[in-house]
């Protein structure tokens, strides 16, 4: 099993530390050619409109949607869930289009006023997530398909659609590899492609 982080810009180096501490070969994705050579890919958090003009101008943005549809695993991070997103609020054009939701860019506001919050997650079992929201988006509908798995108040932060999983936070800022675990689970289970 190989899984993918893009790496145009953002958090890349954080999430392939998280993916090799539990002993799971982590790529470095750069080319479109490289989507179909991973069993799963994670889009970092970063800055969402560089990311989405960079895997456009690449390429890489038709790569993803093909695996996606092919049912490969797919996680966005922070800006990656923006990427993700169908509907991005204020009239912003959508990226990827992937999972049926709509989502606020900066929703908790400037980077001064990031934050953690305890997040109960019962998919990862345990004690509570320590999440990480930084300039977080926050989703603020979610379609049929879509599962929340965690909320900061009445907020959704967390969801999953089937091979689809997008957080608002930074897991891969922390030391606890539980929701890369999580990611790494639904690629197992996922049939390859």
């Amino acid at each position: 099993m190989k899984i993918g982080v893009l790496a145009l810009q953002g958090s890349v180096d954080e999430h392939m530390r998280s993916l090799r501490r539990m002993k799971v070969e982590a790529t470095a994705v750069r080319r479109a050619e490289q989507v179909y050579e991973v069993d799963g890919l994670i889009l970092p958090g970063g800055e969402s409109t560089t990311l989405g003009k960079l895997t456009k101008k690449y390429g890489i943005d038709r790569a993803i949607k093909e695996r996606a549809d092919q049912g490969m695993p797919i996680y966005g991070t922070c800006a990656g869930m923006i990427l993700m997103a169908k509907e991005i609020t204020g009239g912003e054009p959508a990226h990827l289009g992937l999972m049926d939701l709509a989502v606020t860019r900066n929703a908790s506001g400037r980077q001064v006023d990031s934050f953690e919050a305890d997040l109960e997650i019962p998919e990862i079992g345990g004690a509570p997530f320590r999440a990480v929201f930084i300039r977080a988006p926050f989703i603020d509908r979610t379609g049929d398909g879509v599962q929340v798995l965690a909320r900061v108040g009445d907020t959704p932060v967390f969801a999953r659609q089937g091979n689809l999983l997008a957080s608002s936070f930074h897991p891969e800022l922390t030391d606890d590899d539980r929701i890369h675990e999580l990611f790494v689970q639904i690629v197992l289970r996922q049939p390859r492609v």
